[in-house]
């Protein structure tokens, strides 16, 4: 006689669990109160108001700290004009002029970009917004090292990625096609039709880099059936989307479609074809793109991987799919449907995903309400994590799995980053002292308005994600070890 064993059938998550596992997926994880608030207000309205970023507005000292940030204010056109060489590329001037320009976007534009990101991941209360924004500058990625991405990065994340996070992939993928910062970095600004009347110079030639990761990261993934005639085809189709040089120092929008540079010709694209007609060839090969099955399914497995698992669940993927398929590209729509599965509330999922770098800063920060008066540490500690903002150089963006960031080292660099940040003084909550002024006496730093983290806060705030033999360890040493024993923790190192 055969013995039948009963499948053990894991628990389902209690509420307190289920408010944690919403603020570290949906959110950068719980600040203080975080996962009582949610509780009280139940789940499935916070997941709705997240869905509904426009519905919760930022909190008053937020909205006045960005803005006194003067360059986030500025269009991508203000940027050039005030922050542009004298001569349009970096490459036309000379090497002094573009370290000047350089060093001015240097101490002005980035520490302010940096500045935005970090206080709105550390304090909006529209997380979900923010870690979707995070999400697709990941997808649609630019590096912030390629010269004149750095004066646009900032504001294609604030006016093109942040609006559309929530919004229609279409749309999306419209607005990051026509933005200087993608047209730039991956050269489609150069990029002219052979043989058309204005192709010489720095402008001579047919480039392929856009039209190729347009199909291989940004919509239908790679093995997905596209050829390299197809690539050929959408870089004809794509020719003569341009920047604006001239225009914009009179204040005009930075893209423009240059006809005198765009290949006439027709074309076939992924078994259309497509007549030659000039600007509008390139929103017909979007809508093409958008609708196809292959970006359903590649975007679907992306949001999958990030929200539920490091291996994409085929069945939850196909899901995910149909939805993006039959609601026409709608972000919001595909994330319901992902936030109502089971996979997402299976226990086998819960606080199993590795936090890349930048998600454990930023859940560190949170946790302990650490103020962000100076960037310039946590960039440093990004970059040693090897994340730093904006500064991946390829265009895949970075990855998300534990198996691109768990190794030892990582982990006791983490774990020096907390420890710095247990005892109330590390240099992120100490604004940095003006500029020397010549002939006046130097002015000190402002004082650190950090006070030391308090464990049993801390553990309060966390308590859903610390198992037993945790809080054992935790407990039995000394009170100015506990803190970063939580944050160094295996259950916090992971959401």
């Amino acid at each position: 006689m055969v013995a039948v064993h009963a499948q053990s059938v894991q628990p389902p998550l209690s509420d307190s669990e289920k408010a944690l596992h919403v603020l570290n997926r949906l959110a950068y994880g719980p600040r203080p109160g975080d996962v009582d608030a949610v509780r009280r207000l139940g789940v499935k309205r916070y997941i709705e108001q997240q869905l509904n970023p426009d519905s919760l507005p930022l909190p008053p000292d937020l909205a006045d700290k960005l803005s006194a940030l003067p360059t986030y204010q500025l269009t991508a056109t203000q940027l050039y004009q005030q922050y542009g060489p004298p001569s349009f590329p970096p490459n036309s001037a000379t090497p002094e002029e573009k370290n000047m320009a350089r060093q001015r976007a240097n101490k002005d534009i980035t520490p302010q970009t940096h500045f935005s990101r970090l206080w709105l991941a550390t304090e909006s209360p529209r997380q979900l917004q923010e870690v979707m924004t995070e999400f697709w500058f990941n997808h649609f990625n630019v590096f912030e090292g390629k010269e004149w991405v750095r004066y646009w990065n900032g504001e294609y994340e604030k006016d093109v990625l942040r609006p559309n996070a929530l919004g229609n992939f279409r749309q999306l993928l419209g607005a990051v096609a026509h933005h200087p910062a993608m047209l730039y970095y991956l050269d489609n600004w150069l990029s002219s039709g052979v043989n058309t009347p204005e192709a010489r110079g720095r402008f001579k030639g047919l480039n392929e880099n856009y039209g190729r990761e347009l199909l291989e990261l940004h919509t239908m993934g790679v093995d997905s059936g596209y050829t390299q005639a197809d690539v050929i085809s959408l870089a004809r189709i794509l020719s003569g989307w341009t920047i604006d040089e001239k225009g914009m120092k009179d204040g005009q929008p930075a893209f423009i479609f240059n006809p005198r540079r765009h290949d006439g010709g027709d074309k076939v694209f992924l078994g259309q074809t497509i007549k030659g007609s000039g600007y509008q060839e390139g929103e017909q090969a979007l809508d093409i793109l958008a609708r196809h099955p292959a970006t359903a399914h590649f975007v679907a497995a992306k949001l999958v991987q990030y929200f539920v698992s490091d291996k994409p669940e085929p069945a939850l993927t196909e899901k995910l799919a149909r939805r993006f398929l039959s609601s026409n590209g709608d972000i919001k729509a595909v994330l319901h449907t992902l936030f109502e599965s089971p996979e997402f509330w299976a226990r086998g999922n819960y606080q199993t995903q590795f936090k890349t770098p930048y998600q454990y800063v930023v859940s560190s920060l949170r946790a302990t309400a650490t103020p962000v008066l100076n960037v310039r540490p946590i960039d440093g500690v990004l970059n040693q994590l090897g994340q730093p903002l904006y500064g991946w150089l390829t265009p895949e963006g970075y990855k998300f799995s534990e198996e691109a960031w768990l190794n030892p080292d990582a982990l006791l660099r983490r774990i020096n980053f907390v420890n710095g940040l247990s005892n109330g003084k590390s240099p992120i909550a100490r604004s940095d002292p003006p500029p020397p002024v010549p002939g006046a006496p130097p002015v000190a730093a402002a004082p650190n308005t950090a006070a030391p983290i308090d464990p049993q806060q801390l553990q309060q705030t966390l308590a859903p994600a610390l198992t037993p033999h945790s809080l054992s360890t935790i407990g039995a040493a000394p009170a100015n070890l506990q803190v970063g024993l939580i944050l160094g923790s295996p259950d916090f190192m992971k959401r």
